[in-house]
């Protein structure tokens, strides 16, 4: 049956994907466009309140029938809002001969026309409407003053872009600043904050009707940098609320009764504006803990503000949001139902979040064809939304960087060296090397680069690090299927120099995951309830930029067996706290423990139980085989010459991996001593001549010796023994 020339549908508005946010895309069900007689990338007319055209694609199966995705630039020249009703229609769109666009504010864009032509191409537009197209570092709003021909067009490739050098500022007003598109990884939490703050705001006759109170306020917590003052924006942007934003220290004054005064302006101004959202950022700063405080003011301020959210006199259509990065520093009354209905955690995004940032940092980016956003929300691990705005941005900068060499700086840019400016992959990665995770950037640590084909031997050892570490992160639902978790920590132990500390260097380059290490002493304090402490971050810091490897390197040091110590039972505290923070009512998620000892004796005997440190692993003296693949690594990386590792393995019994290092580096020595002699010049030096022969490992080895002894290579060997019954 053919559809009727004039056939429309109604349909409900929900939020963009976030790859086609500033694109002019409507996602409508297939059903539907076979209805209306749209094909896949046919122009459709929508209306609410205004009248705007977008180019029709199919949504995904799991979407509802009746629901159309338009992003929030599309929403704001609608006038309408997510969940309300729109008119759809067929619509023909003429191609454009010209459009003439008008910017809301003063700017200089070289190279303009054919910026906006790249960006605007394959759009439909219409006199009137605003355009907001994306930089790399901000966001340009454009209003559509005049088309050629007139009535709906489409962007084509030899469209003629104008820019006018008047600016229209009164219409800066109606443009959102921030819309849900402009937010990454955060549905859930959006979804919760919708309910609480839009259908308050636009249907008060709903709470009526039930005879409740709609919800007074609502408190987003989280680590800086995931997008709480973000959302904030965004809601009241969505809901065209009056929207008044505060920082809690501005609002402390040095005069008596004068803070508490500009609080209630701010309450009284936001209830004449109603239906108007007040934001309180940083409230831990005015709303502490009143026993903790030595001051009057911080009481007499919280006081206040506990009277205006919850007092006598109604407030009316007033919503406050606050956000926090430390939620349990805030006075325990203000966080009661009637005051925050809900708190909402808003964490560190997972692997598809960190995509859907990328896809709003990169919008406005000329991105090269080798650059899969898949691989760079891969290496991101921990990355908040802050974080992975700074990696974009520094991204751009390195391309700005190899182009530089070609740019004149008192001349303007050539069009071609605009049009070849891309954005690679290379430049991302370059760009990972610089920016940490905001919340690793305490505790970072470089690690020496060393891969596993860098450490001979130990292959039961790297399979048991790779099974704990890498396994969970690249096969999640294989665990689910089988009904087990990942291991929580691995103990390797062994005697000194066997490549305890190697292995673990090999684990963090390799596994791509946030490396924390900590050095067992260093955690251990005078103060009492410090050493606790300490161990509490790591394990809060690790929680946070999961998945994560935390390494203790000597824990005998930290965790020794509780009684055995004379000192002031500060190492029971803290094997106590060790013990509740790896097995305790909080669970690990994505985060494995991994601690080296060469004497495992000494350590708590809860600590080595199922739960704790689930694999023991022994890194046992190398034997001839372990020993030969050491010496050819190590040989490898010198000018040696006619040097068999064989022999070298041969001769060299009971040597660790440490002591071969040394005989390796013994050996290189006194072939440099034949090379250089004392007052030499550098250019008389000829490096190429320099070999590493026989006869200087021969040397070698008859001063270098196993630093184990027999008797305490003995000791050892019975200590681990009678550790392993």
């Amino acid at each position: 049956m053919k559809p009727a020339e004039d056939a429309s549908v109604l349909l409900r508005v929900a939020e963009a994907y976030h790859k086609d946010a500033g694109k002019g895309v409507a996602r409508i069900n297939p059903i539907i466009l076979a209805q209306l007689g749209v094909e896949n990338g046919g122009v459709v007319e929508i209306n609410a309140r205004d009248k705007v055209y977008a180019i029709a694609w199919p949504g995904t199966p799991e979407d509802p029938q009746d629901i159309i995705r338009i992003d929030g630039n599309t929403r704001s020249n609608l006038g309408t809002g997510i969940d309300n009703r729109v008119n759809v229609r067929r619509a023909t769109a003429r191609p454009a001969r010209k459009i003439v666009v008008a910017p809301t504010r003063q700017i200089r864009l070289m190279g303009g026309q054919q910026y906006l032509l790249r960006m605007l191409q394959g759009r439909a537009v219409v006199k009137g409407e605003m355009l907001r197209v994306e930089m790399i570092n901000s966001s340009l709003n454009l209003a559509v003053v005049s088309t050629v021909p007139n009535g709906p067009v489409l962007v084509t490739q030899e469209t003629i872009i104008s820019i006018t050098r008047e600016t229209l500022d009164e219409l800066a007003l109606h443009v959102r600043d921030i819309s849900y598109e402009d937010i990454g990884g955060l549905s859930r939490e959006i979804r919760e904050i919708r309910e609480m703050i839009e259908v308050p705001l636009r249907h008060p006759e709903l709470f009526s009707r039930l005879g409740i109170n709609p919800p007074r306020g609502v408190l987003l917590h989280g680590p800086p940098g995931t997008g709480k003052t973000l959302i904030a924006r965004a809601v009241a942007g969505e809901t065209d609320a009056n929207f008044i934003s505060i920082s809690g220290p501005e609002i402390v004054s040095k005069f008596y009764g004068e803070s508490e005064q500009r609080l209630r302006q701010i309450f009284d101004e936001a209830s004449k504006a109603a239906p108007s959202i007040i934001f309180i950022d940083e409230i831990d700063s005015i709303a502490p803990k009143r026993e903790e405080v030595s001051g009057d003011l911080e009481r007499r301020v919280v006081a206040q503000i506990l009277s205006l959210m919850d007092g006598l006199s109604s407030r009316g259509e007033v919503i406050v949001i606050a956000a926090t990065n430390r939620p349990n520093a805030l006075d325990p009354a203000i966080r009661r139902g009637g005051r925050f209905d809900r708190e909402i955690e808003i964490g560190i995004p997972n692997r598809n979040g960190r995509l859907e940032v990328l896809y709003v940092h990169t919008r406005g980016m000329p991105l090269d064809e080798s650059l899969d956003l898949m691989e760079i929300a891969d290496s991101t691990h921990g990355f908040v939304g802050a974080d992975l705005y700074a990696l974009c941005k520094e991204a751009a900068m390195r391309t700005l960087e190899r182009a530089l060499p070609d740019l004149d700086v008192k001349e303007d840019i050539p069009l071609d060296v605009l049009d070849n400016l891309n954005v690679t992959r290379e430049d991302f990665l370059s760009a990972l090397k610089k920016i940490e995770p905001s919340a690793m950037r305490e505790v970072f640590v470089e690690v020496a680069q060393v891969h596993w084909d860098e450490v001979g031997g130990l292959d039961e050892a790297k399979r048991s690090l790779v099974e704990a570490v890498e396994w969970p992160l690249m096969y999640p639902e294989a665990f689910a299927s089988v009904g087990v978790r990942p291991p929580r920590g691995i103990l390797l132990y062994g005697l000194p120099g066997t490549g305890k500390t190697l292995l673990v260097r090999a684990l963090a380059t390799e596994s791509n995951v946030n490396f924390i290490s900590v050095k067992g002493p260093e955690l251990l304090s005078k103060w009492v309830g410090e050493s606790e402490r300490a161990v509490r971050e790591i394990f809060r810091k690790a929680r946070q930029a999961a998945p994560a490897l935390v390494f203790f390197d000597e824990i005998d040091s930290i965790v020794p067996a509780r009684g055995s110590g004379s000192d002031s039972h500060v190492t029971e505290r803290v094997v106590s706290q060790f013990l509740t923070e790896m097995d305790g009512l909080m669970e690990l998620k994505d985060v494995v423990i991994v601690a080296a000892t060469n004497r495992p004796d000494l350590l708590d005997s809860s600590l080595l139980r199922p739960g704790r440190f689930d694999r023991l692993v022994y890194i046992p003296m190398p034997d001839k085989e372990a020993r030969q693949k050491i010496l050819e690594i190590y040989l490898s990386k010198m000018p040696a010459y006619e040097v068999s590792a064989q022999w070298l393995a041969d001769i060299t019994e009971n040597f660790s991996g440490a002591d071969l290092e040394m005989l390796c580096r013994e050996a290189g020595m006194l072939a440099l001593r034949e090379h250089i002699r004392p007052g030499m010049k550098r250019e008389e030096l000829i490096v190429d001549k320099i070999l590493v022969t026989e006869k200087r490992f021969q040397e070698a080895s008859e001063y270098i010796r196993p630093h184990l002894s027999k008797d305490m290579l003995q000791g050892y060997t019975k200590m681990i023994r009678e550790f392993q019954v």
